[in-house]
């Protein structure tokens, strides 16, 4: 009697293992008919760093951990427009940082526009919302780019008409540290403007004049309720989550996503794992980025060979200990809550792919189709899934371009 009742719970058990089995199957391809008819755009990659090298082919197929965005991942994963966001890292206001800034900035540029022409067949440079319904129908990838930190706009208002006509269609306006625009929400100095400076609501609205997107990830709480003050268009946070989620200082509270919406904008939510969920404190991975992290805060006075031992240890973290990332579930959560706080109008997806971005389940462009199943598995509709996949953000795209277009 007791084999015949094992036989049966083992019975019951592999059939109802099999209906779910059918069950995912079923999900997964309309998943996948959903993902592939959405407009799907990425607003942060730091590839840019990876493309001033001549090692690195973005035409050809590469491996996560080490690479997370190219070419052919983003074919694999369905993804239409990535923002290629240009990095520089904060350091001392000097003329000779302000120069070095201004022509690594440049150097990137030039890197992103040769990247377009020499893959042309699969890629198109995209200067405006419409350019990625454009370039898709093409079945080309969209190349959107982008500028993380307002560093090397130094304090010359012309630079961003000039980098706005080499095709930047947004600014970062700080990144971990005070600059001249505002003040950051990493920095452990005291405030220095306490929002943005003077010259900083110079720089609002000379973007918003020209049809530039203002992102205030990595902003400061107070310098981004300066900014939705100041700015006549909606903005953006490229790659910001859900403090309420996961309390850090880089992700936003239920206060500014509240004013984020009034504005109009729309936050991405970032895949970078303690962006995502707070980390388990007694995990290997967690150690060695805390020790990296405290070390951050004398990154500007670092030596170059400082520096590049910095880097080298933070690229081992990346490349490491993967298993001890959050998976796509946790950075849905960040999704469910500002759709529950403010509504599903307001929020979308910026990776930062290749500065940090990366989950066990979601570890390159080619995984995407991960999240599209995991927002269906919830309950998202079809409508819901392609406004957080591009449809938000192209939303306030546009409305950018109208008030510029006012202006003129």
């Amino acid at each position: 009697m007791k084999q015949a009742i094992i036989v049966i719970f083992l019975l019951i058990s592999a059939l109802s293992a099999m209906a779910e089995k059918k069950e995912d199957q079923k999900l997964w391809k309309k998943a996948r008919r959903i993902h592939e008819k959405a407009i799907t755009v990425d607003t942060h990659c730091d590839t840019p760093w990876a493309l001033l090298s001549s090692d690195f082919n973005i035409g050809k197929k590469h491996n996560a951990p080490q690479s997370r965005v190219d070419l052919p991942r983003m074919k694999e994963g369905g993804l239409d427009a990535e923002f290629f966001a240009m990095f520089t890292s904060q350091k001392p206001r000097t003329e000779e940082n302000y120069k070095e800034a201004y022509n690594k900035v440049n150097q990137m540029l030039d890197s992103i526009h040769s990247m377009v022409e020499k893959h042309s067949n699969q890629a198109g440079l995209a200067l405006t919302a419409d350019d990625a319904a454009r370039i898709e129908k093409k079945r080309k990838r969209a190349v959107y780019i982008g500028m993380e930190n307002g560093f090397p706009i130094a304090r010359d208002m012309n630079r961003i008409q000039e980098f706005y006509d080499r095709g930047v269609r947004y600014v970062t306006l700080c990144h971990s540290y005070h600059n001249d625009i505002c003040d950051s929400s990493s920095d452990s100095d005291a405030p220095e403007h306490n929002g943005l400076s003077g010259f900083g609501r110079e720089v609002v609205t000379k973007m918003n004049q020209l049809g530039m997107i203002i992102d205030v990830s990595h902003a400061s709480d107070k310098s981004f309720s300066d900014v939705v003050k100041y700015s006549k268009a909606p903005v953006i946070a490229s790659h910001s989550s859900v403090r309420s989620v996961c309390n850090h200082d880089r992700n936003m509270s239920d206060e500014m996503i509240k004013a984020l919406a009034k504005n109009g904008g729309v936050i991405q939510i970032c895949l970078l794992d303690v962006y995502v969920k707070e980390p388990d404190t007694t995990l290997t991975r967690y150690k060695l980025e805390h020790e990296l992290r405290k070390n951050r805060a004398r990154y500007k006075t670092m030596t170059d060979a400082e520096k590049q031992k910095q880097h080298e240890q933070w690229d081992f973290l990346q490349n490491n200990y993967l298993d001890e990332l959050p998976t796509v579930n946790y950075f849905v959560d960040h999704i469910d809550y500002v759709k529950k706080l403010v509504g599903v109008d307001y929020v979308g997806i910026g990776s930062d792919f290749d500065g940090g971005g990366g989950l066990a389940d979601c570890m390159d462009v080619s995984q995407f189709p991960n999240i599209t199943f995991e927002l269906l598995k919830r309950g998202y509709s079809e409508e819901e899934i392609k406004k957080i996949w591009g449809g938000n953000f192209l939303r306030v795209f546009r409305e950018v371009e109208k008030v510029a277009q006012a202006n003129k």
